[in-house]
């Protein structure tokens, strides 16, 4: 779908395109396809509870793609290590932390892109760009085994060799979490991590992959981060006076990543429905907030309830001027780019799916 089309959608389907949600289970039964005809979501990601086999997976994503009016995002977080979706029908994949040069990252994601690509994805949540070091690494955030290496160095090779196979081998790729969650200490799916970086910090540090890979490898995609960093500049307060979450916020989305970073890729944010956005805010009004804030879509992966209740909340600001056309317009404009990125799927192969299965054991063994 070019520009001009989707610029055309009616209100109803423009909205519908500024989201990404999930699917409850492993086929579309009639309560997923009036969610898919309902919403009309510009994107699905699919995790382990939609994933039982191989040929399963590929009817799943084909029947949603034969469902939806506009040629969806089809993403996954295909990590490896602690994040692998796929282990119930591939080899499980090495994990980040244990990669030992930018070859094996650039070989992780060719295995990973042609699998997703067979399977009927077009998009990976990959890959992580969080700096953990020896300091950072006794945190309990969850991210230590998802990190490339043990220093910014690390994460630019590593992570930019990692986006660039994956890109090349016609996968869509996608940086996070914005602007860095490798100092946190608590783990955002819980609650909403505190990082406490000066603004001198997250330039030194956090923010050196995003703006290396920027430059150099052109991501589809960025997703924002749930959390909040007190000692920067950036940071805002919501109305009633708490630490607005940086997914939440315009001077972290399209202050920092739009004009002080320059991307105008699509810019998505981490699920709304971890524990970090649930305890604060209403489902409703942090997909309005965000929207405000600059992201081009929302992600709500699980509750079928919360993906309606975000999407009227956002219909309902459109219709009454809340949030304006010209806004939904230049996501709608970014995501029409993004989507003309898209490479149509491979053939179902399971013998395919078997060598592939095969590379990544060979990798494994060459890592231990």
């Amino acid at each position: 779908m070019n520009s001009e089309q989707i610029l055309s959608l009616p209100l109803e389907k423009k909205i519908g395109q500024l989201f990404f949600i999930g699917l409850p289970g492993a086929v579309i039964d009639d309560a997923s396809a009036t969610l898919l005809d309902d919403i009309s979501p510009g994107g699905v990601c699919l995790f382990a509870r939609n994933i039982k086999e191989a040929k399963q997976t590929r009817d799943l994503l084909d029947g949603i793609r034969g469902l939806l009016p506009v040629e969806p995002f089809l993403s996954i977080d295909q990590e490896g290590g602690l994040v692998d979706r796929l282990r119930r029908i591939m080899t499980p994949m090495p994990a980040a932390s244990l990669l030992k040069s930018p070859a094996d990252a650039a070989e992780l994601a060719r295995i990973i892109a042609d699998t997703l690509r067979t399977l009927g994805f077009n998009m990976d949540f990959a890959p992580v760009v969080d700096v953990i070091d020896e300091s950072r690494s006794r945190s309990s955030n969850g991210l230590y085994s998802r990190a490339y290496g043990r220093s910014m160095e690390d994460v630019v090779e590593f992570a930019g060799q990692f986006l660039a196979a994956l890109q090349e081998s016609g996968c869509l790729g996608c940086l996070k979490h914005f602007p860095g969650l490798g100092a946190s200490e608590v783990d955002s799916h819980e609650e909403l991590p505190s990082v406490d970086l000066t603004d001198e910090d997250l330039y030194a540090t956090d923010l050196v992959p995003y703006r290396k890979i920027l430059e150099s490898q052109h991501p589809a995609s960025v997703m924002v981060a749930h959390a909040c960093f007190p000692k920067s500049d950036l940071q805002e307060t919501d109305r009633n006076g708490k630490l607005l979450p940086s997914s939440l916020s315009f001077n972290f989305v399209t202050s920092l990543l739009r004009e002080k970073l320059g991307f105008d890729g699509l810019v998505l944010t981490d699920d709304l429905e971890m524990g970090a956005i649930l305890k604060n805010y209403g489902i409703g009004e942090a997909s309005k907030m965000a929207i405000l804030a600059g992201a081009d879509m929302v992600s709500i992966c699980a509750n079928t309830d919360a993906i309606r209740e975000g999407y009227s909340a956002v219909l309902e600001a459109a219709r009454h001027g809340e949030i304006t056309m010209q806004r939904i317009d230049e996501s709608l404009l970014r995501i029409a780019s993004a989507k003309s990125r898209i490479a149509p799927p491979l053939q179902f192969d399971n013998d395919r799916l078997q060598e592939l299965s095969e590379r990544v054991a060979g990798l494994n063994q060459k890592l231990n």
